[in-house]
């Protein structure tokens, strides 16, 4: 149940950052990158991560504790930060998924499954971003901040809770 909220909450991050974009023309095909994304660097920090647990055994929860804490704390500070910029979709897409690299390390530390997590947040962000782009086009007025907030205060929860669940 933790890898799907998960996947839900990387997925709010690009709502939040679509939701700014009216004038995408391949909608479609961003949700698709974005997805894909959303799902490839999820397997590489998955990677990452288990292989950083053999290395860094008794670290491990620190350090996922920590990343998820940072990512959560780094998508509330970016709702200060609002610029207007064009960018190709695939670099619009890369940039938006990175984050899940650095989530997924921490899951693949915690060696948490990680195909429910892939295909959640593969799903969640495929719908998400397309009806967050079908919603910025009708310049419907979504506040993305909120949704930031959401998703860093889930994942600083999460990285509190699993910092204190592996102390025990």
């Amino acid at each position: 149940m933790q890898e799907i909220l998960t996947g839900l909450i990387v997925a709010l991050d690009v709502v939040a950052l679509y939701l700014l974009l009216p004038d995408v023309k391949q909608r479609f095909l961003l949700s698709m990158w974005t997805a894909l994304l959303h799902m490839i660097f999820p397997i590489i920090g998955f990677t990452v991560g288990s292989w950083m647990v053999h290395i860094l055994l008794q670290w491990s929860n620190l350090v996922s504790s920590i990343l998820l804490f940072s990512i959560g704390l780094q998508l509330i500070l970016s709702t200060r930060n609002r610029q207007t910029i064009v960018i190709p979709i695939t670099i619009l897409a890369i940039t938006a998924s990175l984050d899940t690299f650095s989530v997924s390390i921490s899951f693949g530390m915690l060696n948490l499954e990680k195909y429910l997590f892939i295909l959640s947040a593969g799903v969640w962000t495929f719908a998400l971003s397309y009806i967050s782009l079908y919603l910025a086009k009708s310049h419907l007025k979504i506040k993305g901040d909120a949704l930031k907030w959401i998703a860093g205060l889930a994942l600083i929860i999460i990285s509190i809770y699993t910092l204190i669940y592996n102390m025990e």
